[in-house]
């Protein structure tokens, strides 16, 4: 199932390899696209939010939820 989140503070590629990593991190099979100019992260084979949210918090960046 793929899903996109809002996540507000990545400006730069480093930040892009910086969500992939954590989300990765707790996800090893997820696959994780990261569209800096929409400020979302679209990802694949992670079903629980709060798993996401917590991956990208911990990385040093803002979790805003799911984008409908």
């Amino acid at each position: 199932m793929e899903k996109t989140y809002k996540v507000e503070g990545m400006t730069c590629g480093g930040c892009v390899q910086s969500v992939e990593k954590a989300i990765n991190a707790v996800a090893p099979a997820a696959t994780v696209k990261v569209d800096l100019e929409n400020n979302h992260v679209t990802v694949t084979g992670i079903e629980d939010d709060n798993l996401v949210a917590q991956a990208v918090e911990n990385a040093g960046f803002d979790y805003e939820g799911p984008v409908f």
